[in-house]
């Protein structure tokens, strides 16, 4: 066996979220008949408390990964924990993510040292006839590995376009292109993710019976990201925007 499929395994399974580009196919269907590959539970990715909600399968775990483009990157650093906020984005089972040369998040996590990425994406605010039972709707993904650096121009240089096109499809090739200096002060880090899992909770408030006639409102209040209308630069509109914008998100654009 390959060393792309160590640490998971296969079951027949429908998946809980549809395939998305990124790596998986672009097909709308929910539900497939072939089988579904999970990461493997162990000590690390377990999830212990509200288990029920664990979801180990690669279809969730790459479904909110590719949901959004900011993640938060932790490692350590003297024995001391640190958590980075940055711009990310997926191709099959690996992360990518870039950032100054001589940052030290950068080369802290190219150290050799394991890092872990979280993604986390607010679906609503969950209010119940108790405070101990009130809580929120979530979709959230861990992922664990060993980050390296991307040295390979032409990888940089493929991995930035993809990364682009996800955003806005079609602006890597209109822009200015990167100066000599720009490339050296930019790093490009990949992380393939060797343990995972996911994280969901949907619906409206789990109550004790004993609270259900309780007189005040008890539902749930759905949150969703909203994409607006563009706004042009200060000094002014110098061409048209002709490309789309953050297509790979399920945002409103209103």
């Amino acid at each position: 066996m390959g060393d792309q499929f160590k640490g998971r395994v296969t079951k027949c399974l429908a998946p809980e979220y549809p395939n998305t580009p990124q790596g998986r196919g672009s097909e709308d269907n929910k539900f497939r008949e072939e089988p579904m590959t999970e990461f493997a539970k162990n000590d690390r990715n377990r999830v212990r408390r509200g288990h029920n909600r664990a979801r180990y399968d690669e279809d969730t775990v790459y479904g909110i990964l590719d949901s959004h483009f900011l993640c938060h990157i932790a490692y350590e650093v003297d024995g001391q924990p640190q958590i980075i906020p940055t711009s990310y984005w997926r191709e099959g089972n690996r992360l990518y993510w870039h950032g100054a040369s001589k940052s030290r998040m950068i080369r802290e996590v190219t150290s050799g040292k394991e890092a872990c990425v979280t993604v986390t994406h607010l679906d609503g605010l969950v209010l119940a006839r108790s405070a101990f039972h009130t809580s929120a709707n979530y979709r959230s993904v861990i992922c664990y590995g060993r980050p390296e650096l991307v040295t390979d121009d032409a990888e940089f240089e493929r991995q930035m376009k993809l990364f682009f096109d996800q955003l806005a499809p079609g602006r890597w090739d209109q822009l200015r292109p990167m100066a000599a200096q720009e490339r050296k002060a930019t790093a490009l880090v990949v992380m393939e993710i060797t343990d995972a899992v996911a994280k969901v909770r949907t619906g409206g408030p789990n109550e004790d019976e004993e609270d259900l006639d309780w007189p005040v409102w008890a539902g749930h209040v759905p949150i969703t990201m909203q994409q607006r209308g563009p706004v042009g630069a200060a000094e002014g509109i110098k061409a048209a925007l002709n490309h789309r914008l953050m297509p790979a998100y399920d945002w409103n654009n209103k």
